[in-house]
């Protein structure tokens, strides 16, 4: 039965001219912390930006900080930066390396080799890329201490593991190894109770692992969350325990507990048009999600979907006044969330408008 629900008019709240500022919207270029610092986290050349997002619709263009990337040649991998903006940290092939500011290398933690044939030489040179797209991810805890990495593991018995660092030093605090990884990529999504920690892994077309995990003492206290696999982890909120998923061809979303409990589904959209992998909390009563982006089923092209955030009923579609939404949307919590045009080069932010 297709689904008829009332436009909701959006209000353009603020636009920046911001070049190559898609994947703030459709990749892992942004970043949440519990207290609500929110951060643009932008590759440019040899260089990662971090951006403060309420500055820079605030017109402050210049970027709060600036880190030469350790690996210039390496694109794949995720960075994060430190609460206090002092260092970033990044993933890359064969090592997960912490840098100030000014380029000093504030420590490094080796591991294997990313690249997927299995004893491949390497030259020594720590510049070398190696072939294949496979990567892992890091993230620094919302307290600064500690730095949670997925890394590829020389071992016979697995392959994958989920390191816990020190923060100060690069030291392994903690390892869980993940005995059924193979995976292309991953990100992580830390909680809002700045405890727990989100670890999602994706295998292409063999899948996705979800993991929730929280250092417990000396260990990883982990919950494995692939008995209903498929599921990717798109957002959290501070008004909700559990988090948001969507499954991995667009079938459905869900709500869960952190233990995996489903507590709401919303089926493909009528009409059999799948659910994009973009979406999350618009604020604590609304969840936002996508259509027509990643497939083109529908005819109606992209389209933005506000849900109610506990029972994910369909509230209404998104009219956009002037600015069509073309590509994803990025809710940013707040009641507000973030598209951009590729064509101008302008990153939007937006809220339903009221009445």
């Amino acid at each position: 039965m297709s689904i008829s629900p009332p436009s909701v008019p959006a209000r353009l709240l603020g636009s920046v001219p911001l070049a190559g500022a898609m994947p703030l919207v459709d990749d892992g270029a942004f970043e949440s912390r519990a207290g609500g610092a929110r951060r643009a986290l932008l590759f440019r050349g040899a260089d990662l930006e971090a951006h403060h997002l309420d500055e820079l619709f605030a017109g402050e263009r210049a970027p709060r900080a600036v880190f030469p990337l350790p690996w210039p040649g390496w694109t794949r991998g995720r960075a994060s930066l430190s609460p206090d903006g002092s260092f970033a940290v990044f993933s890359g092939q064969r090592a997960v390396r912490a840098v100030g500011a000014d380029g000093a290398t504030l420590w490094e933690y080796r591991h294997a080799c990313w690249g997927p044939l299995l004893g491949h030489p390497h030259t020594g040179d720590e510049q070398e890329v190696c072939a294949g797209f496979e990567h892992g991810s890091c993230r620094v805890s919302d307290d600064g201490r500690f730095v949670w990495a997925h890394v590829a593991v020389a071992d016979e018995e697995y392959d994958e593991a989920w390191a816990v660092l020190d923060a100060r030093d690069g030291r392994e605090v903690a390892r869980l190894p993940l005995d059924d990884g193979a995976a292309a990529g991953s990100h992580h999504l830390s909680h809002p109770d700045g405890v727990r920690m989100g670890l999602c892994v994706g295998m292409g077309q063999d899948g996705i692992l979800l993991y929730w995990g929280r250092l417990d003492g000396g260990k990883v206290t982990a919950w494995d969350l692939n008995g209903t696999a498929d599921r990717i982890l798109l957002d959290v909120h501070p008004a909700h325990e559990g988090f948001l998923t969507v499954e991995h061809y667009g079938a459905d979303l869900r709500l869960h507990a952190l233990d995996g409990t489903a507590l709401a589904e919303r089926e493909e959209r009528g009409e059999e048009v799948p659910w994009d992998c973009a979406g999350g909390f618009v604020d604590a009563g609304t969840v936002m999600a996508c259509t027509g982006h990643e497939c083109d089923e529908d005819d109606e092209g992209v389209r933005h979907w506000l849900l109610d955030a506990r029972t994910l009923e369909v509230r209404g579609s998104v009219a956009y006044p002037s600015h069509p939404g073309e590509g994803p949307a990025r809710p940013l919590g707040d009641g507000t969330w973030l598209t951009y045009d590729e064509e101008g080069g302008a990153l939007h932010r937006w809220s339903a408008a009221e009445g």
